[in-house]
């Protein structure tokens, strides 16, 4: 089956709810939509919300990649892994590209199969539960959001922290206090730690019984976290300093900085390239944390059929659709009280609005 054309568009979409995280406040997200159309009519979607201070892809080279991808009209939509590949190749430095271009072609090629996307993966999962994301705010606004969140029926709760460790450990402190057991406590520090400040934080919030702590310092002091005792390596999660193989051979290395990784989509390029390195962590002891950016149910979606296909697969932190003003898709999955659940839908089981 023929695909008969490629179309990008630009979406931009407010958020609802601004947030902010170490180092940088969100207010509207700009996002790619890809959609490939085979000449049974049959489409395939895909999305992109390229970060440059994550990945160094900008918007308009992602853009700019995407548009070069029309040689994809007349290939044919079942050689799926072939046409991956060459995307691959074409644009090494554009992740967030090769990320919607995958998704569509996988979307397409599952429908054309007539099955969901997940089940001709291997389906390893049915349901997990995601974490739902609180920003850096004072104590009042944190415990505000918390309790929304929680009246809302989410009970795994991650924390934006890594700009001030005596405010993070109070909030930590009396969220533990006000909700007890009920909930799951996680951090995310994006980051913003410096290396002295991480042992430290383990010290000062182990009675608050915090889950696991993501990327603690940036990418480039990663490797001072192997000075750290087991215990607390135990309880560290990589998400900035893993994009790709390389990166996952050098957290491979001992001693081991993490024992978490973090698999985004758009840092590691697409299912392809997510499902490589979750095979290497299966293979090596290493649990994953599927994660996102602000992003379309398309790619929340692709994300989570990826996810579901990994027996590596433990945590979930798929809420970037949440706060989003407006989608250019719709369906996808079912979210109820923080659970997902793929549906029987034939490919990713989106539909464009």
């Amino acid at each position: 089956m023929r695909i008969q054309r490629l179309d990008v568009r630009s979406v931009d979409v407010p958020l609802v709810r601004p947030y902010s995280i170490a180092g940088e406040r969100t207010e509207a997200v700009r996002m790619l939509r890809v959609e490939l159309v085979a000449e049974n009519g049959a489409s395939g979607l895909g999305s992109a919300t390229p970060e440059v201070s994550i990945t160094g892809e900008s918007f308009d080279a992602c853009r700019g990649a995407l548009e070069k991808a029309r040689w994809l009209a007349g290939c044919d939509a079942l050689d799926v892994h072939v046409l991956v590949k060459r995307i691959d190749d074409a644009f090494p430095a554009a992740p967030g590209a090769r990320a919607a271009l995958d998704m569509a072609l996988h979307d397409l090629w599952a429908k054309l199969m007539e099955a969901p996307l997940v089940d001709l993966l291997g389906r390893a999962h049915k349901e997990l539960e995601t974490s739902v994301t609180v920003g850096i705010a004072d104590v009042t606004e944190t415990l505000a959001l918390a309790r929304e969140h929680v009246e809302r029926g989410y009970r795994c709760l991650k924390i934006k922290v890594g700009e001030d460790l005596a405010l993070d450990v109070e909030r930590l402190r009396e969220l533990r206090a006000e909700f007890g057991a009920r909930i799951v406590l996680r951090a995310d520090a994006n980051g913003g730690y410096a290396p002295h400040e991480v042992p430290l934080f383990f010290e000062r919030t182990h009675a608050f019984g915090v889950e696991f702590l993501e990327q603690p310092v940036n990418r480039a002091d990663f490797h001072a976290l192997r000075r750290l005792p087991m215990e607390m390596r135990t309880h560290v999660l990589a998400d900035e300093s893993l994009h790709g193989d390389a990166d996952a051979r050098e957290l491979l290395r001992d001693p081991r900085p993490c024992s978490g990784w973090v698999v985004k989509l758009m840092k590691c390029g697409g299912l392809a390239s997510a499902l490589r390195l979750s095979a290497l962590a299966r293979n090596e002891g290493v649990s994953l944390m599927w994660g996102c950016m602000d992003e379309s149910v398309v790619g929340i979606s692709a994300a989570l059929h990826a996810a579901y296909a990994s027996s590596a697969t433990r945590w979930l932190d798929l809420d970037g659709h949440m706060d989003l003003a407006k989608d250019f898709a719709r369906g996808g999955f079912t979210l109820e009280r923080g659970r997902f659940r793929t549906l029987a839908e034939h490919g990713l089981g989106v539909h464009a609005t």
